[in-house]
């Protein structure tokens, strides 16, 4: 099979514009479709998608999803892409670009639940599936040719579609002989696409740019840049040494990248590398007391996903946005593994203590990394005060999985919501 048709799977030896048997224009093409097997799967903007499918009147405008005026874009649908918004864009910036579009807050327990129910028709082809968030996933469907009567191309093909028909949702697939250039195919056609790209990868690669590659971002283009490498071909061309001497095991790896070579498994069980969660101000805050009830029920939101996911993270990570954009971290490795907001709040708030000088910020955030596997770890690790506190809000999580999430609250996130209520 060299070609086959996405509307009713007939499958060709040679490429032709329109399905001979349905006449679709919908037809995939390439020499070895039939031998590949990495995919990468992407949700095309995804909760812009399913806020538009929930809300019809919403269709056919711009639709953006963030956090209201004085935040920033999370995404947005493709009509306001095309007005020039984008994701992580602060939102006046969006606003001005695309004055008519329609704000939606973020509504992620709907979106975990739309993403459970696409990744467990992924999950139904194969074991091998290694999440990258709610919206995106690679799969390796190597050996499958049997158990589903078709090669991965068809069986890929097929989940697109069930997908939009059970959901009313849209996938992009990206097909190829590893997980790079699988995430740069499912990225071709958007939205609904479905690109291949095959051992042609170092001529495919060659003209564009190093922003293209995984872990390059602005700080990276610009140095690439100054030494002269603008494209992904200016890097293949260039010795192994120089990469190396010049940027160290991560030269190795733009070396390999820049001949379209990636020798990493789809590894399902590949540990996350941290949860976070954050939140814009509607105003500037800096007083401590308002900057505190900020982070409480992010912490809350951090140690609930940390516990439903069975993992615990032994270092504290707390994120602050200057009025100028600007963003301070600062870390805190512990002594012992948390999955609590008890100790998340703890530490957190004594690291914005440091940072809380009078200074006004637009954005607080928090988070755990390095993280560990809970259910593996002996009861002695989650020690002293973490385990008093694990065994309390597994206490709150059981109530309020029974009578709501509002089932108990905190006075300082309650008074926090009503802050945030009024503004």
């Amino acid at each position: 099979m060299k070609a086959f048709c996405r509307d009713c799977f007939w499958q060709g030896e040679e490429p032709v514009r329109r399905c001979p048997d349905c006449a679709s224009p919908r037809i995939v093409s390439h020499p070895e479709l039939s031998r590949l097997s990495i995919a990468h799967m992407d949700c095309d903007a995804f909760y812009a998608s399913v806020e538009k499918r929930d809300r019809p009147e919403l269709r056919d405008v711009p639709v953006i999803v963030g956090g209201g005026k004085r935040g920033v874009v999370t995404t947005c649908c493709y009509i306001a892409r095309i007005k020039g918004v984008r994701s992580a864009m602060p939102m006046f910036k969006a606003l001005k670009a695309c004055p008519e579009a329609v704000i939606v807050k973020p509504d992620f327990t709907k979106y975990r639940a739309e993403s459970k129910r696409i990744l467990g028709m992924a999950a139904e082809l194969t074991p091998l599936i290694q999440n990258l968030s709610l919206d995106e996933a690679w799969m390796d469907l190597s050996g499958t040719e049997r158990l589903h009567g078709a090669p991965p191309a068809i069986t890929l093909a097929k989940l697109q579609a069930r997908i939009e028909a059970e959901t009313g949702l849209t996938v992009s697939i990206g097909l190829a002989v590893n997980k790079f250039l699988a995430k740069v195919a499912s990225d071709l056609d958007k939205p609904r696409g479905f690109s291949v790209i095959g051992h042609e990868a170092q001529t495919f690669l060659a003209g564009k740019p190093v922003r293209i590659l995984p872990g390059v971002g602005p700080a990276m283009v610009a140095s690439l840049e100054k030494a002269g490498y603008r494209t992904v071909g200016d890097l293949a061309r260039v010795d192994i040494k120089v990469l190396a001497d010049r940027w160290g095991a991560y030269g190795l790896r733009l070396h390999d990248l820049a001949h379209g070579r990636d020798a990493r498994a789809v590894n399902p069980n590949e540990a996350r590398k941290g949860i976070s969660c954050e939140t814009t101000f509607n105003e500037d805050l800096h007083r401590i007391a308002d900057l505190e009830d900020k982070l409480a029920p992010l912490c809350e939101r951090v140690a609930r996903q940390a516990r439903q996911g069975a993992v615990a993270g032994r270092v504290v990570t707390l994120k602050l946005r200057t009025t100028d954009f600007r963003i301070v971290t600062r870390r805190r490795t512990l002594p012992v593994a948390t999955q609590t907001a008890h100790t998340l709040f703890k530490v957190g708030r004594e690291l914005l203590a440091k940072e809380a000088t009078g200074r006004p910020w637009r954005l607080i955030g928090i988070g755990i990394a390095d993280l560990i596997d809970a259910e593996t770890a002996s009861d002695d690790f989650f020690a002293g005060d973490e385990r008093r506190a694990l065994s309390t809000e597994r206490s709150i999580d059981a109530i309020r999985a029974r009578f709501g999430a509002d089932a108990v609250t905190s006075g300082r996130i309650l008074r926090a919501r009503s802050a945030s209520d009024d503004d």
